[in-house]
């Protein structure tokens, strides 16, 4: 392994390092407000919306993500609609992790008692209040796991963004062995760089589920 091509390449890593976390984590915060809204309709049972709602969460959960970047990216603007590589990104990692966010926030609202709710509601709060003030922040504790791992599973999934020409790591990666054939110092470059995106992801995870674990149980 030569020091000095790593050291070189280092730039090129970090400049596809930053554009993986911009279109990764605006895709990530589309992914949870799907999945908010979404477990909110199941939740309260909404008619006629909670059908569309669980087709998108099986028609995305079931479908690979470089299947539906294909989608969005080639055969959208076959019907006029043109979206960047980058918005497309967004809303690929968006839509995807919207649908396993919304199975998150679910679950995660059906772990509260329904006592919770007639408690707040006899104490004169309205359904509004219940959900935002008493029901969601008691669920937020009860996924954090999932959202974590969610997240890890997203940020993951940015590997697939080369295929649609953008320079993220992977396409970096790739782009740096075809041209100097340095397989080693770019791969492990590469497992270096993710290292460094994920690893802070799980340890706040860590850190978040053992103060709302504390904060719940009191030890």
């Amino acid at each position: 392994m030569d020091k000095d091509i790593l050291v070189s390449y280092i730039p090129l890593y970090k400049n596809a390092l930053l554009l993986t976390l911009k279109i990764g984590w605006q895709g990530i915060g589309l992914s949870m407000i799907i999945g908010l809204a979404g477990a909110a309709v199941l939740h309260f049972k909404v008619k006629v919306i909670k059908n569309i709602v669980g087709i998108y969460v099986e028609l995305f959960r079931n479908t690979p993500l470089l299947v539906q970047l294909f989608f969005i990216y080639f055969a959208l603007p076959k019907i006029g609609i043109n979206i960047s590589a980058e918005i497309c990104g967004m809303l690929g990692i968006g839509l995807l992790g919207g649908a396993y966010m919304i199975e998150t926030f679910r679950s995660g609202l059906e772990t509260i008692p329904v006592m919770q709710s007639e408690s707040a509601l006899s104490l004169g709060l309205d359904k509004r209040q219940t959900f935002l003030y008493v029901i969601l922040p008691q669920a937020f504790s009860a996924v954090v796991p999932g959202l974590t791992a969610n997240i890890i599973f997203l940020l993951k999934e940015t590997s697939v963004f080369s295929t649609i020409s953008l320079m993220d790591l992977m396409f970096t990666a790739k782009d740096l062995i075809g041209m100097y054939a340095k397989t080693i110092e770019c791969l492990f470059l590469l497992v270096v760089f993710y290292f460094i995106m994920i690893l802070p992801v799980s340890i706040i995870g860590m850190i978040v589920e053992r103060k709302t674990r504390y904060a719940e149980f009191g030890d």
